[in-house]
């Protein structure tokens, strides 16, 4: 190549570099930060959710805040595309903490028994309708119960901050020199007390109290706050899940709700072992308690049929309900609405309750005399007893 066309190129690319040929576009600057709130987000080209998507980031990716219009932001990923979502479609910085707190408490929970549903339900990270669905538990999917709250149906979202807010400006002083000088300036004489009016004392008199008018909430949700087997929490619509006790147990539910379900042993039947059941009902949803009732279920070697060894009702009850082989605990509220936790232990078939104890959470209740259990259920390694556990709840 001639040297006067290698001069020629290198003036080009000198002028290129010196004009910004090559420079990118500046990027907007950074006003805000969230995560993407459901299992996956697609970011569009416009705040028309209909218009051509850009790029799909999933739940818990970090995105920058670039724009606002009304209630839709422009993101961006950490690879640097840019689009457009719905306010409702993330989660702020104490959303996500809180998610992640989640997750870890409910970690050592006890279960409250296994469910499941009938069709996909969508997960939210907060007992909102408006909260974002980060996950969904699939039809025939088993999750544990770890608790139960009613909420007031709303039709905002929950509250958030996505921008930070400016900084208020500051109040310029006049200094020291103003300061001085404003305090030379005596302040005003306090006005004369005033005389008391001539009727002062039919004026004092305690009127009469007036009625109490009731204040009618608005309608709300029931929601359960579940365990999937990966270990996410969040929060469901209780109506759309059912528990997995047995058939032969559930039909005695007599219209009542099942909230929480337990194995406390086995009875060997010939070559079958039937389980031992405790489990608390609640009259319908919206209940701001978690049960009013509780039951314990044998298997009579008799009859061959499930038979009611003790039922307690027209009680308000509160997870978590504590159960292991052969004794469990339940958390009442007592006349004076404080709570205690009732211990029962179980004797052949018969269930008697032996003492009360501070409601507390924890995997394992506290420690209690030694009582026999059913005769009927044989002494077994704690090995043994999760494994007819897990036998009994998933039905393998």
């Amino acid at each position: 190549m001639p040297s006067r066309t290698l001069r020629i190129i290198a003036a080009v690319v000198s002028l290129c570099a010196l004009s910004g040929c090559n420079a990118k576009p500046e990027q907007e600057r950074v006003i805000g930060h969230a995560w993407a709130g459901p299992a996956t987000l697609n970011l569009h080209t416009e705040i028309d959710p209909k218009s051509a998507t850009v790029i799909t980031v999933r739940h818990g990716e970090k995105l920058e805040i670039v724009g606002q219009r009304r209630r839709f932001y422009k993101v961006r990923t950490a690879q640097g595309i840019e689009g457009w979502t719905s306010d409702r479609e993330l989660l702020d910085t104490s959303q996500m903490e809180r998610l992640k707190a989640l997750a870890a408490e409910t970690a050592g929970q006890p279960s409250q028994g296994v469910a499941t549903t009938f069709s996909n339900l969508n997960v939210h990270a907060e007992p909102s309708r408006q909260s974002p669905s980060f996950i969904q538990v699939r039809e025939h999917e088993k999750v544990d119960v770890i608790a139960h709250k009613v909420a007031e149906r709303t039709a905002a979202a929950p509250k958030r901050e996505l921008i930070p807010p400016r900084p208020k400006p500051e109040m310029k002083t006049g200094g020291k020199e103003g300061n001085a000088k404003s305090s030379k300036i005596p302040l005003p004489p306090a006005p004369p007390v005033p005389e008391p009016p001539p009727d002062w004392r039919e004026l004092s008199k305690q009127a009469d109290p007036q009625p109490v008018v009731e204040t009618t909430h608005g309608p709300v949700d029931d929601w359960t706050l579940i365990r999937t087997e990966n270990g996410q929490s969040g929060w469901v619509l209780t109506s759309g899940l059912y528990l997995a006790i047995p058939d032969e147990v559930a039909q005695y539910a007599e219209g009542h709700r099942i909230t929480s379900y337990f194995s406390l042993g086995k009875v060997r039947d010939g070559d079958v072992q039937k389980d031992i059941w405790l489990w608390t009902t609640s009259d319908g949803l919206g209940e701001d308690h978690d049960f009013d009732s509780y039951r314990v279920f044998t298997w009579s070697l008799r009859h061959h049929r499930y038979e009611t060894a003790y039922i307690q009702r027209r009680e308000r009850g509160f997870f978590p309900v504590i159960s292991k082989t052969g004794e469990f605990s339940v958390c009442l509220e007592k006349n004076d609405g404080s709570r205690a936790a009732k211990r029962y232990v179980m004797k052949d078939t018969s269930v008697r309750p032996v003492g009360e104890f501070p409601c507390v959470k924890t995997a394992e209740p506290a420690a209690a005399p030694e009582e026999p259990v059913s005769d009927n259920s044989a002494k077994k390694s704690l090995t043994d007893e999760v494994k007819d556990r897990a036998k009994g709840l998933f039905g393998k």
